[in-house]
């Protein structure tokens, strides 16, 4: 049992696994996160994926939570299916089940905060 999720880009090639924080209200903040830092986006290279595997990484604190592979190989989505991504925006969703209800159970901002909390404390953007 998870709260799971993939991020991937228009192209379908790479993809990030949550298998917990699949909601939007985790992935928007998170994606917001990484462009509120300077990050350069999935789509326009490497780093991107990079970006976004470390700040989840440091929020989770280690474990199973987080893959990241070709698309293809992510098979399952989960249950808040595939968010596609351009630049550090959602652009669209894929795979939702047919009763499928948008989680609503984080804050925007208190999550942009967990995250910049769970950061080294050099590479946190403070208040």
């Amino acid at each position: 049992m998870g709260n799971r999720a993939v991020i991937t880009t228009k192209e379908h090639e790479i993809g990030v696994y949550l298998h917990w924080n699949g909601g939007r209200d985790t992935v928007a903040p998170l994606l917001r996160y990484c462009e509120l830092q300077g990050y350069r986006p999935p789509s326009a290279d490497c780093y991107g994926w990079a970006r976004i595997c470390q700040v989840m990484g440091n929020f989770f604190g280690g474990g199973l939570s987080l893959g990241i592979d070709r698309f293809v190989r992510l098979s399952d989505p989960g249950d808040n299916g595939i968010y596609v991504i351009d630049d550090w925006g959602i652009v669209g969703r894929e795979g939702l089940y047919d009763s499928f209800t948008e989680q609503d159970e984080y804050d925007f901002d208190e999550m942009l905060r967990a995250f910049d909390d769970a950061m080294p404390e050099n590479e946190q953007l403070g208040e």
